[in-house]
């Protein structure tokens, strides 16, 4: 039997040869590049804001079966065939329960394609800013050659919030740079299989969640948005952490009381802060941590690297193997609905 998938935001040509190559005689692509936003850099799920012809859009969408990433509420009402759909990101929870996607709609996702990229974000702003190199870069500009002693990084700990992908890719390169490592997490003993990356795995009721920053010379936010975890870091969770503690957030912007940080930030209650998510994106022009030397801004962009598309065509074409054969239950990163991820 025929099956039909139509690719509903920008995808390379080559990664939808792969997909067509993955079962050739089973499925129909729907793949119309004039129909889909200009991608504006490699991995573009958004593209740039134009007008499509929506009678011709919403009539092939009726004929879909399986959907490469989310269409939007007024799109999914004309998907009347939908089985399956695959999101190109993790924290789609919220999404999909806004969009009021059917119940029977299995939705994958993108679950550990994210998890090294950002990892590297992480460490790259803990390093730059444990190691001074915005000093150096003012020495630099100032012509001065003047030696110092620096802080090491090694012995430091590290405090994630959540225990899954995203804490596994922090946990490692954390470990290789001998700091100690503690994950705080909903279920504490859930078998992990990366469990030997965390020297321990603490619960995330407040307590817990505060004696765990108590002991933290960074922290890092890696749990999806539910209503269990929005605004879940807060102002008594600053006001638990060392004074002078860095904080990354990887994650989503809901889950930290965005005021409470930047108050931290203001008093140097909270020495550093690289932030990848925001409470609205885009960042509001008129936001105080645009001009907080002691912040790092991304654009939600830190995930968004060389290759990404691949990867998720290798969970997309694995998944489609087992759809194809009648095996659902053995599809890869299927979104729980009640638990959001």
């Amino acid at each position: 039997m025929m099956r039909t998938l139509m690719i509903a935001s920008p995808l390379e040509a080559e990664n939808v040869a792969r997909i067509r190559a993955a079962a050739p005689g089973r499925i129909e692509i729907i793949y119309e590049p004039e129909l889909l936003p200009q991608a504006r850099f490699e991995a573009d799920h958004k593209g740039a804001p134009f007008v499509r012809d929506a009678a011709r859009w919403r009539a092939l969408l009726a004929r879909a079966e399986i959907l490469w990433d989310l269409p939007d509420a007024t799109d999914l009402a004309a998907a009347t065939a939908l089985r399956w759909v695959q999101t190109t990101s993790t924290g789609v929870g919220q999404s999909v329960a806004a969009l009021g996607l059917a119940p029977d709609v299995v939705v994958t996702t993108a679950r550990g394609v994210h998890a090294r990229p950002l990892a590297e974000f992480v460490f790259m702003a803990l390093l730059g800013h444990w190691r001074g190199r915005e000093y150096l870069r003012r020495e630099q500009q100032a012509r001065r050659y003047v030696r110092y002693c620096g802080e090491e990084v090694a012995g430091r700990s590290l405090a994630i919030i959540g225990a899954g992908d995203l804490a596994r890719g922090c946990a490692r390169l954390a470990r290789a740079l001998d700091m100690t490592v503690v994950a705080v997490a909903r279920d504490p003993a859930k078998s992990r299989a990366h469990a030997d990356l965390f020297d321990a795995v603490v619960p995330s009721d407040r307590a817990a969640l505060h004696a765990a920053l108590a002991r933290a010379d960074a922290v890092v936010v890696t749990v999806p948005h539910t209503p269990g975890t929005a605004a879940m870091i807060d102002a008594a969770a600053f006001a638990a952490m060392r004074r002078g503690a860095a904080f990354v957030n990887i994650a989503r912007g809901q889950v930290v009381d965005e005021d409470a940080l930047i108050a931290a930030l203001r008093t140097g209650h909270i020495g550093f802060a690289a932030l990848d998510v925001a409470a609205t994106e885009p960042l509001p022009a008129e936001s105080p941590l645009w001009d907080m030397e002691n912040v790092l801004i991304s654009p939600h962009s830190a995930s968004t690297v060389h290759g990404e598309n691949a990867r998720i065509v290798e969970i997309f074409t694995d998944n489609l193997a087992h759809w194809l054969a009648g095996r659902p239950e053995r599809m890869r990163n299927i979104l729980d609905r009640t638990l959001m991820y």
